[in-house]
């Protein structure tokens, strides 16, 4: 039998009110599970809605330009059960007539979900990342869990990361497995929860009302065909380009999918958006020969070279975070007009004062490293120069002034290089700045780093101060139009008019997209930045400069 159910907005995090900028089905469209039925979009960025079921579409509710938040009924769907009705993951009404459903994979035994029974725990949002995969699972069958412990650990194309458990209980089954590709909302396991502490979906869900029981029966979904990929001579991707393309995740996922740089896409939607038929109609006037292959920039292959007929050799992979960030750094290189400024900045009077703060600073448990006061200083050039904590608009006509300042930093780990992200760095003291500087990197070097502490930096600091090095040319972090390399301080002789006295010189190098900052601005910043390394008194009130 067939059984109507409403669809609704799952829980969105912290946002509210979020526009529906896209309807990706129709009334009588044949939809499966975890299918996108409409893209809304936050000031952060577009995610999809997707079906909690298998099923026809009988109604969409909302039209482009609505409001929705989590909780909202977006229409009706219709699936097929059995004499009882499949609840997923909350039965709202009463169990003849329509049933309400949360826009989430259905539970495998059915039991209505509340602060306690069983549930399915899915991937949460992972930021602008998809198929990422699983390299750890934490959590075996019987395993009891309490809120926060891991369940999985995902890496991404800059950091491994854990996912929490957002409930305590038994697992019931582990539905994931080391190697596989997950996204957001793909199920990690069945737990048997307790009552307390639950996930936001279940609060909004019993707020509407009182749940009623029901026994689960609902056919799997069909196992996916792999993606065909067109024959043409369809330009490659450039994986800078795409990923700061404005289109939804559907779209992307369809773009890899067909092998569609979405760089190259003229987008019709508002704003500019990609839409679904954009990529198609790109993919058919390619094939068609109805419009050329945009051209793209052959490099030159390096030769190969059979090292074995010179002797002994011995192959070793690279990390998992060296294959992925590999391509992106080339990208970078290859697609930015990279010019370095190398500069000085005196120290002396900021390291003796280092010295003498450094102990009490232990003492609260702080590591008053050099890094936290060029962090600060930089925060100041930033504010100085905001150009600098810019980025180019995808139209590359425009600038995108930025009115926070997040700092990125490199982090050496075992498995290669990690930016982590402190937030609001114009906000931090140098004290701060240390603490958040020395969490990061531990959790950095522990594999612990979240999503959001891998986003959103407007410009980063490379240090290799503490290994050594005299000047070096670090590659821009895009979409970020600078970075500051900080090589190893020395005492050098410097001049004071009178004679050569010895002074602590600390060597920056400052990477920048030359489209937009030219060699005065550059050497301008770092001329202002050693200026605030100079003024150590300045820096710890706050204020640089």
């Amino acid at each position: 039998m067939s059984q109507n159910i409403d669809i609704i907005i799952p829980d969105l995090g912290d946002f509210a009110n979020v526009e529906v900028i896209e309807i990706l089905v129709a009334a009588g469209d044949t939809v499966e599970r975890e299918t996108g039925l409409i893209t809304v979009e936050t000031d952060k960025a577009a995610m999809d809605v997707p079906s909690p079921e298998n099923g026809v579409i009988v109604e969409i509710s909302v039209a482009v330009g609505d409001t929705v938040s989590a909780g909202d009924v977006i229409g009706k769907l219709s699936i097929e059960v059995s004499d009882t009705v499949v609840i997923a993951p909350m039965l709202l009404h009463e169990p003849t007539g329509d049933t309400t459903v949360l826009a989430s994979p259905a539970r495998p035994d059915g039991e209505v979900q509340k602060s306690g029974g069983v549930q399915t725990l899915v991937v949460p949002d992972l930021g602008d990342f998809d198929n990422v995969e699983v390299i750890e699972v934490h959590i075996s069958k019987g395993d009891e869990l309490n809120v926060e412990d891991p369940l999985v650990t995902l890496e991404t194309d800059k950091a491994a990361m854990d996912v929490p458990a957002i409930v305590g209980g038994r697992i019931e089954s582990v539905l994931v497995k080391v190697g596989d590709k997950v996204s957001q909302g793909s199920s990690l396991a069945i737990i048997k929860a307790r009552a307390g502490r639950t996930a936001k979906v279940a609060a909004v869900a019993e707020e509407r009302a009182a749940p009623v029981p029901v026994q689960a029966a609902v056919s799997a979904p069909p196992k996916p065909q792999a993606p065909v990929r067109p024959s043409g001579s369809l330009p490659p991707i450039n994986e800078v380009g795409f990923t700061t393309a404005h289109a939804s995740p559907s779209v992307r996922k369809l773009a890899r999918e067909l092998g569609v740089d979405l760089a190259q896409v003229k987008g019709a939607g508002h704003k500019n958006r990609i839409l679904h038929d954009d990529v198609k109609a790109f993919v058919k006037a390619i094939l068609t020969g109805q419009a050329g292959a945009p051209a793209t920039a052959a490099l030159p292959k390096t030769p190969v070279v059979d090292f074995a007929k010179f002797g002994e050799i011995e192959l070793q992979p690279l990390a998992r975070i060296q294959k992925i960030s590999g391509p992106r750094l080339q990208a970078s290189w290859v697609n930015i007009p990279h010019v370095t400024q190398h500069d000085l900045a005196d120290i002396t009077e900021l390291e003796e004062k280092r010295q003498q703060l450094k102990g009490a600073a232990r003492e609260r448990g702080i590591s008053l490293t050099p890094l936290a006061f060029v962090l600060k200083a930089c925060v100041a050039a930033l504010q100085e120069f905001p150009k600098i904590n810019a980025s180019l608009a995808e139209d590359g006509k425009n600038l995108v002034f930025k009115k926070y300042c997040h700092l990125g930093f490199a982090a050496d780990t075992e498995q290669g290089l990690m930016v982590p992200v402190i937030r609001n760095a114009d906000k931090k003291d140098v004290y701060e700045l240390a603490e958040e500087l020395a969490a990061l990197s531990k959790a950095a070097r522990d594999g612990k780093l979240k999503a959001d502490q891998l986003q959103g930096a407007t410009f980063t600091v490379s240090s290799l101060g503490g290994i050594g090095g005299t000047a070096f040319t670090p590659i821009i972090n895009a979409p970020e139009v600078a970075i500051l390399g900080v090589s190893r301080s020395s005492m050098q002789p410097v001049w004071n008019g009178s004679e050569f006295v010895p002074r602590l010189m600390l060597p920056l190098s400052l990477s920048y997209d030359h489209r937009v900052i030219d060699g005065a601005a550059a050497v301008r910043f770092t001329t202002f930045l050693g200026e605030v390394l100079g003024n150590v008194e300045g820096l710890l009130q706050g204020g640089g400069k």
